[in-house]
């Protein structure tokens, strides 16, 4: 088994915004002095003749089980589709059976993130049905606690149960604040996944 030295960054994204605070929960890992390896998934299709590339046309790699299983640590996100993770997410999760059944994951830390369009639109539905699967493989939830200062201020995305942001109804960008609480998510994150190391050894 590879040495466990990174934490997985994994995220599904459509239109941009998931895949931004994911880089910036990379740089956060990369802060508290681990590496951050970013990987996506495919789209699901409901054309059953469709298949993708093993290599996207552009952006990261999509992750593999192996990614998975040698990860110290797991950010996992995706937009929010109805309340709850995009299908695409749930179907990569899905497939993840021979590593519950190995207990690859067991006191492994995690964090969740999202994005949606709408301030009220499923975001604490979605971070919370996204912990489940993970709680299944005996993960160690992390969320964001109230010590980081712009819990307390945003008046956009960014909640205790992992990082967040709201688009709108004019798609705007990422701001600072949903960006400084997605670095604050990996740092912790990454010091997490020290600290579990370092006690199994």
């Amino acid at each position: 088994m590879a040495e466990q030295s990174y934490i997985l960054v994994l995220y599904y994204s459509r239109h941009g915004a998931t895949r931004c605070l994911a880089e910036h929960i990379a740089r956060g890992v990369e802060q508290a002095g681990m590496e951050a390896r970013l990987r996506t998934v495919p789209s699901v299709s409901t054309d059953c003749e469709a298949v993708a590339p093993d290599i996207p046309d552009s952006g990261h790699l999509y992750a593999t089980e192996e990614d998975l299983r040698d990860c110290a640590g797991l950010a996992l996100g995706s937009p929010t589709r109805f309340g709850n993770m995009a299908a695409a997410m749930k179907y990569f999760l899905d497939g993840t059976s021979s590593l519950w059944m190995s207990g690859a994951l067991i006191n492994k830390p995690a964090a969740v993130f999202t994005s949606s369009a709408s301030l009220h639109g499923g975001q604490e539905s979605t971070l919370l049905t996204m912990m489940i699967p993970l709680l299944h493989h005996g993960m160690v939830i992390a969320g964001l606690p109230y010590s980081e200062s712009a819990l307390n201020s945003t008046e956009t995305g960014g909640t205790p149960y992992g990082a967040s942001h709201v688009a709108g109804a004019s798609g705007r960008d990422v701001d600072e604040t949903e960006l400084a609480l997605a670095r604050a998510q990996g740092k912790r994150l990454a010091t997490l996944a020290q600290q579990l190391g370092s006690r199994a050894r």
